[in-house]
């Protein structure tokens, strides 16, 4: 069984169509699939190919904690629960609100309206910073997708705007209300101590989260030693993914990532 839990497509900011996603998956070996698309459902159509991996519907959501942003990724989740989707319509309207609060403040540094151009380049996708550092880098006005965010959207730039999100409680609620499992996306994206990982993950653990990925993406040994040692501590289930959003990107290919460790919980225990 390889499992691979936290993944991209085009429904949000990856590269990859949700039928491509699965080929390339089934290519690497996956066994087992979450596309867990940033504050959308929408990869999961009707007509979407299962070939010969199993699907865990999922999603990953945004929100705020003490200021900062923060993701959640909801596992096994019921796609027709109503309150899945009033969240969801609420994270899309602040996802629109979001992008026009970028959009103004990158004109106040002197870039014209990048709003239309940003629009057109997500289509029928969730509008995301990926899609405003693509527009700079078309424009000429950025070398790469890296200064991009090195100097207009990355963590305290202009770009960066967290306020519209729903709260810890409200996004992990959604989540339960539809049946699945709240994970603690990433957990050392976040630029934390760990004394304050511990106070995000006692006010996660609170509102109804039960699981952080103690695997996310290329990390190092003593990371994921420090990441089972928090699961245990404040008895979380395991969760493991790529982060996948392209081929040849900055982060992992789709399955490559380690193995939990053999003393954690699996996430998956409960409906595997």
């Amino acid at each position: 069984m390889l499992a691979d839990l936290h993944t991209h497509s085009t429904a949000s900011d990856g590269a990859l169509h949700p039928g491509e996603l699965i080929g390339r998956a089934i290519e690497r070996g996956v066994t087992h699939l979450a596309i867990t698309d940033h504050d959308t459902v929408a990869a999961y159509g009707p007509d979407l190919p299962h070939g010969r991996v199993h699907l865990i519907p999922g999603i990953e959501l945004s929100t705020v904690w003490r200021k900062i942003g923060v993701h959640i990724v909801g596992l096994n989740i019921d796609l027709d629960s109503p309150e899945l989707a009033e969240g969801v319509r609420q994270q899309q309207n602040a996802r629109r609100r979001r992008a026009e609060t970028i959009a103004k403040r990158l004109m106040k540094t002197g870039i014209d309206d990048p709003l239309p151009a940003v629009t057109a380049l997500a289509g029928s996708s969730t509008i995301g910073r990926p899609h405003f550092a693509q527009h700079l880098v078309d424009i000429g006005h950025v070398r790469d997708l890296r200064q991009a965010y090195k100097k207009y959207l990355g963590d305290g730039k202009t770009g960066d705007v967290r306020q519209h999100w729903a709260s810890l409680p409200e996004v992990v609620g959604w989540i339960r209300a539809a049946g699945g499992v709240a994970v603690l996306a990433h957990p050392t994206h976040y630029g934390q101590t760990m004394t304050k990982l511990r106070e995000l993950l006692t006010d996660f653990h609170d509102a109804g989260g039960r699981a952080i990925e103690v695997v996310s993406g290329r990390q190092d040994v003593a990371t994921t030693r420090r990441l089972a040692g928090l699961a245990m501590e404040f008895d979380l289930l395991a969760s493991c993914g790529s982060d996948f959003h392209r081929p040849a990107g900055h982060g992992v290919d789709l399955g490559c990532f380690a193995p939990l460790p053999p003393e954690c919980r699996p996430v998956w225990d409960d409906w595997v």
